[in-house]
């Protein structure tokens, strides 16, 4: 069923409207850490939490790919994100406290961070927009030699037994490159906002409320990407950018956390505009959400 413009245009403005709400619990989250633990870990918050935005939205339309390639249904793309954000919280943690260790005990792997964050900036301003078929990934073969997977989706299952013998559906294998790629992507997430502050309860909680806002989010993208095809680059010049910040510290160079967050929201609200003003008679719903006829985001 093909979904008219006017649905999907009230459904995409619904999830417009928890994308915001979940910004103002950051931003009042945020208003907290000011008064009852400074203005310099509150402005690192908000530092870690624009970086983490940010960078999420190139991951989320790897989501997008994903769910394109496999033919994924909208209601099936709910419960996998959910499990993906709950992944994604306890992964974070670990990656969090694990960094944070290293960081501690070996101050030279922030200029290590920086050179991996300079080298992926420049990856992905470079990188083939030419989409992939993630059915036949590396990440999809690594899964085959596991475990079977199964060519079509089996209702909500993520297992299903043929002939006495266990697989995996295409549900399970999403979740699978998901989680996978999240790790991936916190290699790069997490160094960056290493460069606003090594504080692991400030690093976290400001991964946490951006992470919240995932689904929400995804459901926007989904429908408005061809919209969003420049921030691609804002993103890219702003791992560069935190890339830049933390190789310099061998040189004793510092750039104000202040001046980090307005280079970083000024870069990536450039990106923005510039996509929106580029792509102005681009209609809506380019995205794989218009193959259902509701967008429930919450």
């Amino acid at each position: 069923m093909i979904i008219i413009k006017e649905d999907l245009f009230l459904s995409t403005k619904k999830a417009l409207y928890w994308v915001a709400f979940f910004i103002a619990l950051a931003l009042c989250f945020n208003a907290g850490i000011y008064f009852f633990m400074g203005k310099e870990l509150a402005l690192q918050f908000l530092g870690g939490y624009v970086i983490e935005q940010s960078l999420s939205i190139d991951n989320l339309f790897l989501f997008i790919m994903v769910f394109s390639s496999f033919g994924i249904k909208l209601e099936h793309q709910r419960r996998i994100l959910n499990y993906g954000i709950f992944g994604a919280i306890v992964l974070r943690l670990i990656f969090v406290l694990l960094g944070v260790t290293v960081v501690n005990a070996f101050h030279w792997v922030l200029y290590v961070f920086g050179v991996i964050l300079i080298i992926s900036g420049i990856k992905m301003a470079i990188k083939n927009e030419e989409e992939a078929d993630m059915k036949d990934s590396k990440m999809i073969k690594l899964l085959s030699k596991i475990i079977p997977v199964t060519k079509e989706v089996h209702g909500d299952k993520f297992f299903v037994r043929i002939d006495k013998v266990l697989y995996a559906t295409p549900l399970f294998a999403v979740i699978f490159i998901i989680e996978f790629t999240d790790i991936l992507f916190a290699i790069d997430s997490i160094p960056a906002i290493f460069s606003i502050t090594t504080n692991p309860f400030i690093v976290y909680t400001s991964n946490m409320f951006a992470i919240l806002g995932l689904r929400n989010l995804y459901f926007v993208l989904s429908a408005m990407q061809e919209k969003f095809k420049y921030v691609k680059y804002g993103v890219a010049l702003i791992l560069t950018f935190t890339g830049v910040k933390l190789t310099i510290l061998m040189f004793g160079i510092e750039i104000p956390v202040e001046l980090s967050l307005l280079i970083i929201f000024v870069t990536l609200a450039g990106s923005v505009f510039a996509s929106m003003a580029f792509t102005r008679d681009i209609p809506l719903g380019n995205g794989v959400v218009n193959n259902e006829s509701n967008i429930d985001a919450e």
